[in-house]
């Protein structure tokens, strides 16, 4: 047995400190193995690309499971929202047309369950969109009765957003000349506003001045400008203000490797961006 255990030393010429110093890699290798076993590793993050660096080949073997739900969840006023808004939101094109007739007719949505007149939309589309809906605050002009006359005059005027120009809004409470300029300026790099709650994205424009703001102020959002992902360059949309350089990079990738993007839901279910992500920027986005 020494003779044995002699000759397999000379065999591999191990010195006495070169065997210890294999001996304590081994055991070093070993507890990182064990780590990597006991430590849970993390989580696909939302800009994982990882699938993308796949050959073509491979890419074309993938039978993915597609969803067949193409509509994004988003609040909307059903009083304002445009066409494409009512599409992305899951409503069909006659679906869509039919609500923007009953408005064009002079039908108002007072309350969420208003939705249930419009005829064509069945209970189950109805009951997945009355909570998203956020009717805001009458853009007509109101009126209210005098007291010493038999006639309505006007009390308040509320302003759209996306048609006012800066010296309107410098005459609103909390405004002066600075935050109404942002507050236009801020328009045209988002390409218009959709809801009035995007004023507390100005910058210097505090809660308490948004506040005053409050009931006099209205986002039209059919007056906002649209970017086609599909065939919009790198500048063009690294001027939107809701898309970072990673969100950027993501969108090309995928439009390199599938061609078309077809609705708002596919950038989810790949994702291409996080549904928050894809939430805030979607309205602006044409497919």
């Amino acid at each position: 047995m020494t003779s044995l255990k002699k000759a397999i030393l000379e065999w591999f010429g191990y010195s006495r400190r070169e065997r210890r110093s294999t001996l304590i890699l081994l055991v070093i290798l070993i507890i990182v193995i064990g780590i990597g076993y006991l430590v849970p590793s993390h989580e696909i993050q939302p800009k994982d690309l990882s699938w993308v660096l796949a050959a073509p080949d491979s890419i074309k073997g993938m039978n993915p499971v597609i969803s067949t739900d193409t509509s994004v969840h988003f609040l909307f006023d059903p009083n304002s929202a445009s066409f494409d808004t009512l599409i992305h939101l899951g409503l069909s094109e006659k679906q869509a047309r039919t609500l923007i007739s009953y408005r064009n007719k002079g039908g108002k949505f007072n309350k969420p369950d208003d939705l249930k007149k419009i005829y064509g939309i069945d209970e189950m589309t109805s009951a997945r969109l009355i909570p998203l809906i956020d009717i805001q605050k009458s853009s007509k002009v109101k009126r209210s009765f005098h007291a010493d006359s038999s006639f309505y005059r006007k009390s308040i005027v509320m302003i759209d957003l996306n048609r006012t120009d800066s010296a309107t809004l410098d005459k609103l409470p909390g405004l002066g000349p600075i935050l109404s300029s942002r507050i236009i300026k801020y328009r045209k790099i988002l390409g218009g506003y959709v809801s009035a709650e995007q004023l507390k994205e100005v910058y210097g424009l505090q809660e308490a001045t948004y506040n005053l703001l409050a009931g006099k102020v209205f986002a039209d959002s059919s007056f906002i400008k649209r970017i086609d992902i599909n065939r919009a360059s790198p500048k063009e949309l690294s001027k939107h203000p809701y898309l970072d350089r990673y969100d950027i990079q993501a969108i090309l990738k995928y439009r390199e490797l599938k061609g078309i993007i077809s609705n708002p839901g596919e950038l989810i279910d790949n994702k291409v961006l996080t549904a928050y992500k894809t939430k805030k920027i979607s309205p602006y986005l044409k497919f």
